[in-house]
């Protein structure tokens, strides 16, 4: 007999009331077994925020994460940048965490759902989107979903090897259970989701009411989620822009010396003053695609 069956068979017998125990902390026990006695009470309380799933959701698919294969390509610091990089996203995540765990306003979209965006290709969004996961993934008693909302481009799934799988536009168009699409990782508290397949329409989609219910779904199986979009640029995309909608917290990622300033300040209208988690410096090297507004192309290539 589990240590939560033990309490709640006590507090049974002295006719106290007694709070339910979550399911996936209470094991079958045979119908025969006799009832030991009871260990104290503080001994049974459950964790704050559960990781694992909850017995009604399906068990995630596994996703082994290279993290020298992750560096190699560019998507994580050299060792010898690790520490300054790690104080700068715990800096960087602080408030958005702070947000997050926030009592939401009344009608206000979901601090929980967490945007990553910028104004256009190249900035250096799915390194932010990367590393932002994996340190907020550090944080004790919450997870992250990454999912790959840049449906355009999907640098996410490509970079995790699940580009061909479903995922976030499967779970819009066929109405697939999205927790079944989700890839739980050898990093503890940290899961992808891919983009899936290449859909038309997929703006109308990711603005959509099933989009809506979709992201609810997923805050709602895990109360200690937080949610991270890894969305299209805002200024060349239409994608981009409609996840500005539902989104509760929007990070603008800014590559020094390199984003135009005329680009950054539409970038920051759109967004609007009543969200956004705020604006990351990044100081990459690799220049941007010479492409704004109406000039070049995104995600034709796929």
């Amino acid at each position: 007999m589990s240590l939560v069956e033990q309490a709640i068979a006590r507090l049974r017998q002295t006719k106290a009331p007694a709070r339910p125990a979550p399911a996936v902390l209470s094991p079958p026990r045979p119908a025969a077994e006799k009832v030991p006695p009871a260990r104290p009470r503080e001994s049974v309380a459950p964790p704050v925020a559960p990781l694992r799933p909850p017995a009604s959701l399906p068990a995630p698919k596994q996703l082994m994460v290279d993290l020298d294969v992750l560096r190699r390509r560019g998507y994580l610091p050299e060792p010898s940048a690790d520490r300054q990089l790690a104080i700068n996203y715990r800096q960087i995540k602080r408030p958005i965490v702070e947000a997050a765990t926030a009592d939401p306003e009344i009608g206000a979209s979901d601090p929980r759902v967490i945007m990553v965006t910028s104004a256009l290709p190249g900035d250096g969004k799915t390194f932010t989107s990367i590393n932002l996961g994996l340190s907020l993934a550090r944080e004790r008693d919450i997870s992250v979903l990454l999912v790959d909302a840049d449906v355009p481009k999907p640098h996410v799934s490509e970079i995790f090897g699940v580009r061909d799988e479903p995922g976030l536009m499967n779970a819009l168009v066929d109405e697939a259970e999205v927790e079944s699409l989700i890839f739980a990782t050898n990093i503890r508290g940290f899961s992808v989701l891919p983009a899936g397949r290449m859909v038309e329409g997929a703006a109308e989609m990711l603005l959509s009411n099933r989009m809506r219910k979709l992201l609810s779904g997923l805050t709602a199986a895990y109360p200690r989620r937080l949610v991270l979009l890894d969305s299209a640029p805002l200024l060349i995309t239409s994608e981009g822009r409609a996840l500005l909608k539902i989104a509760g917290q929007t990070v603008l990622v800014v590559r020094s010396g390199k984003t135009p300033r005329h680009a950054l300040r539409d970038a920051v209208a759109l967004m609007g003053d009543q969200k956004g988690a705020g604006i990351v410096l990044n100081e990459g090297q690799k220049a941007f695609t010479e492409g704004y507004y109406g000039y070049g192309t995104y995600g034709l290539d796929r």
